[in-house]
């Protein structure tokens, strides 16, 4: 039996599945999410956002939370007591990985992919079943939630939150394509999907059921129940506002937050964002 069909066999046996059973395979696919073998999500040309979520690798995760013990972590010390399931140890780097984490209180859960190059700065926190490609920053304060997908060369800027989605199993994650800037304070969640070169200004907030005004092409680009929020290549979002123009939100001229295309990547934008080299 592979990998695959353990996990399913074990996730859907419910309670009836063996504890020690479940605890080896979620083990498995651990080693294999950090090494990149095995992702939560991976590209698919024939799907309409271009990737595919895979259910059981979200299935197998999920076996790790329901079959662990909460102990107290190694990380504990006198200055502060840490308690977690013993089936989700933090991350252990060796220097050949080539990942800089400088100093400061950063988390990496096993089970997490973190590529070449990357450079995590303090205090960030990837999840189990992200992954983080080649060249990437998460800078501080910054989130990557479970199951994430972030490109090569990409920038999460301080305090920004790449949301989670481990439940429903089926839901495609936040997915970050290659060489997209992500501003500070900006929020993506509910399997939003960024495609290649986005650029989010900071304070940006876009979720999976978020239209999203494409002043260039005169459109509304609005998700669906099958398709999440699907953010163009080389789109530059901005947080804007829309007048409210029904009931006492038009008599007391209020206006609701959403995100705006205000242009499409070019040579000026694309000179503004090679500064980050400077700090690599």
């Amino acid at each position: 039996m592979d990998l695959e069909q353990e996990i399913t066999t074990l996730f859907n046996d419910h309670s009836s599945a063996s504890r020690d059973a479940a605890r080896v395979a979620f083990l498995k696919l651990r080693q294999a999410l950090s090494t990149g073998h095995i992702r939560a999500a991976e590209p698919d040309r024939a799907s309409l956002t271009g990737w595919r979520v895979n259910v059981w690798v979200k299935q197998g995760i999920l076996l790790g939370f329901r079959y662990g013990d909460v102990v107290e972590q190694p990380v504990s010390s006198a200055k502060g007591q840490f308690f977690d399931k013993d089936t989700l140890p933090l991350r252990v780097f060796e220097p050949g990985t080539k990942v800089r984490i400088a100093p400061g209180g950063s988390s990496v859960r096993d089970g997490a992919y973190v590529g070449q190059g990357v450079i995590c700065m303090p205090p960030m926190y990837v999840n189990i079943g992200a992954y983080v490609d080649d060249g990437s920053m998460i800078d501080s304060h910054a989130l990557v939630g479970s199951c994430a997908q972030v490109g090569k060369r990409v920038h999460v800027s301080a305090a920004a939150q790449i949301g989670g989605v481990i439940e429903p199993v089926g839901a495609l994650p936040v997915i970050v394509e290659d060489d997209v800037l992500v501003g500070g304070n900006c929020g993506v969640y509910e399997g939003a999907v960024l495609k290649q070169r986005v650029v989010l200004a900071a304070g940006t907030i876009l979720t999976g059921s978020t239209p999203l005004y494409d002043l260039p092409n005169e459109q509304i680009i609005t998700p669906s129940p099958d398709q999440p929020l699907v953010v163009p290549e080389g789109a530059v979002v901005v947080p804007g506002a829309r007048a409210v123009n029904v009931g006492a939100g038009k008599k007391w001229g209020l206006s609701l937050a959403t995100p705006v295309i205000v242009k499409y990547r070019d040579e000026k934008t694309d000179a503004r964002t090679e500064l980050e080299r400077w700090v690599r």
